[in-house]
């Protein structure tokens, strides 16, 4: 029976992942590796992902999709802004505390010297992912009050996600810690004014405005 197309990928990356923590790097794992984990083909997975950096794209964009879902859930709209911001935020990190060590070494993959056709996407891919959190926590204003709240919530972004990277507090607390407080400085400073507002979801197939 053929596989649906969607269901084909994430099984792809769920063996990936699992080839990773068999061999101890993402590094050390091949496509080969991941087709005979699967009975599989290569050219049922270069038609899902290109190459191998794709998969580490997937895998982020399960964290995004886990941020989205916990902005869905009842009562988030009523949260305050500082609320809804650690809530979103926390919610991409912990979708992938199970394979934390991976996650760490896909990252530090794209940041090998000579891989900057990998690094400049990725770069984008932060700003979508910033985008898409600031999406979710509702946040209204456009205009150069949008890009400076952008390059604050990146700032906020990358240094929960560094530290929960290496966080061996019990849970991660110290970044859940260090998230709360950079959350808090940013609505003190950006929207002191803004206790609770809605949350309105993106529709869906579309992306933030850019």
């Amino acid at each position: 029976m053929t596989q649906a197309p969607e269901t084909l990928r994430e099984r792809i990356v769920d063996a990936a992942v699992a080839e990773a923590e068999a061999r101890g790097s993402w590094e050390a794992v091949r496509l080969h590796h991941v087709a005979g984990r699967l009975g599989i083909g290569l050219e049922d997975i270069r038609a899902c992902f290109p190459e191998k950096d794709a998969l580490i794209d997937a895998w982020f964009d399960r964290a995004d999709r886990a941020a989205l879902a916990a902005a869905a859930a009842p009562g988030f709209r009523e949260l305050s802004l500082r609320e809804r911001l650690v809530t979103v935020i926390w919610a991409w990190l912990e979708s992938m505390a199970v394979h934390r060590r991976v996650t760490r070494q896909m990252i530090l993959n794209k940041l090998e010297p000579g891989h900057i056709h990998i690094q400049v996407p990725a770069l984008i891919r932060i700003s979508r992912t910033v985008q898409w959190m600031r999406e979710a926590a509702g946040i209204e204003h456009a205009g150069l009050r949008r890009a400076v709240e952008e390059t604050a919530l990146t700032a906020i972004y990358l240094a929960a996600f560094g530290r929960w990277m290496l966080d061996g507090s019990p849970d991660r607390m110290e970044t859940r810690r260090l998230l709360e407080r950079l959350v808090a400085a940013f609505v003190a400073v950006h929207a002191p004014r803004e206790r609770r507002g809605p949350a309105p979801s993106a529709p869906a197939g579309t992306g933030p405005a850019g």
